[in-house]
């Protein structure tokens, strides 16, 4: 099978799309399929075989790890070369206007998949009054779509509820031996505790930015005594975060790689997410294949990874007191803490890349196989003139 991509989530930029794009097309070449990614310029020319196409692109205002690629007219000789037999847009910003053109031009099926809760990120930075703008452009986006994936239950059911179709669930993997107990050295929680590791250390992966709550995570510290924080990633937020901590047992690493990655996650007791948006939360799989236990928000798509009291703990989204009620509870029992490393890893074995992939090809074949003629309500393609001057509009109309 031949599958083009296109994302504005690529290398070198580090987040859950990038791991899941990244893992999937890995997959996918040792399957022996053909792969073509187009994707912001700046990273790699190809991964695992696969060609990048590098557009040009610019950083997004809000959040500049992000950069927008413009659609081009040259996209359109590289797919009739490429001969794809479907297109997947990798949430589409820019770069998917140009996505879901081609697709129709050319006749070929498109898969888009939702990984990000824009709609809730709005309320973060100070514009929720374009929510309903923002569905409705959503709806006009996945309207067009042969196919239509979301990464939790939840996700799928807010899709549907807000009046979109074509809704399938892409199942949850993690490279589980990659991310395995025994990768937790003596060496990385001396680093992790700022050289305090018999205190209760906790970890946070991800994201600094606005969505991820991650400034919430100070309250703990009066809640658990003698307490060790942890915070790898980078963001936006990073330098007011490290202000906001000042003073606390607090140790920023920035991003984590690999190995380092893999022994920060065994070497924590406790892994804290308390972001209320996730659609998913790769980060979550990852310190549950690593035998950390999980705390995390009741929201989004967070309870599909997670089972309260089996596989980790989840704490109540509108109860200010519970983040730190359900830590405390979960350090202070043990054996609870040890049934919990034991079943949260026995559930991620059982979600490998390989498998998770297996079932998407399933469901990309079907698509092909039901092909254009089953799109319901298909409306006539768009001119590439106007196309592109969209996509030029909302560029300019986003700089500063």
């Amino acid at each position: 099978m031949k599958i083009a991509i296109m994302t504005e989530s690529f290398l070198p930029k580090i987040d859950g799309i990038v791991t899941m794009l990244t893992q999937t097309v890995e997959a996918l070449r040792r399957r022996g399929d053909e792969v073509l990614i187009f994707a912001p310029s700046g990273g790699p020319e190809e991964i695992f075989g696969a060609r990048v196409v590098g557009l040009p692109s610019m950083a997004f205002p809000l959040y500049r790890e992000l950069r927008l690629a413009l659609p081009r007219s040259s996209m359109r000789q590289q797919l009739l070369d490429f001969q794809p037999d479907l297109i997947h847009l990798f949430e589409p910003v820019l770069l998917g206007i140009g996505g879901i053109y081609y697709s129709e031009e050319l006749k070929v099926p498109l898969v888009i998949s939702y990984h990000t809760n824009l709609p809730a990120y709005l309320r973060y930075y100070k514009l929720g009054a374009i929510e309903k703008l923002t569905w409705a452009l959503m709806r006009v986006r996945h309207g067009r779509a042969d196919l239509n994936l979301c990464t939790s239950t939840p996700m799928i059911d807010d899709l549907h509820r807000h009046g979109i179709s074509h809704l399938a669930l892409w199942e949850r993997a993690v490279d589980a031996h990659r991310f395995r107990p025994d990768a937790g050295s003596d060496a990385m929680r001396s680093r992790l505790s700022g050289g305090v590791p018999d205190e209760p250390l906790l970890l946070y992966v991800g994201r600094l930015s606005a969505e991820k709550d991650v400034g919430r995570l100070k309250e703990l510290f009066s809640a658990i005594p003698g307490m060790r924080l942890a915070i790898v990633g980078d963001g936006p937020l990073r330098h007011e975060l490290e202000r906001h901590f000042e003073g606390t047992a607090t140790v920023f690493t920035g991003y984590l790689h690999g190995e380092e990655l893999a022994a920060a996650y065994a070497s924590a007791d406790l892994f804290v997410l308390p972001s209320k948006t996730e659609t998913l939360g790769l980060v979550l799989l990852e310190a549950m294949a690593s035998g950390c236990p999980v705390v995390a928000c009741r929201a989004g798509g967070v309870p599909d990874a997670i089972r309260d009291g089996e596989t980790g703990f989840l704490f109540e989204p509108d109860d200010e007191s519970s983040l730190g009620k359900t830590v405390h509870k979960a350090l202070e029992n043990n054996e609870l803490l040890e049934l919990i490393r034991v079943n949260a890893r026995h559930d991620v074995e059982l979600h490998s890349w390989g498998q998770a992939t297996a079932n998407l090809r399933l469901l990309y074949c079907k698509t092909v196989q039901d092909g254009v003629k089953g799109r319901v309500k298909r409306r006539p393609p768009w001119p590439r003139r106007f196309a592109t001057g969209i996509a030029r509009g909302t560029v300019r109309a986003l700089l500063p």
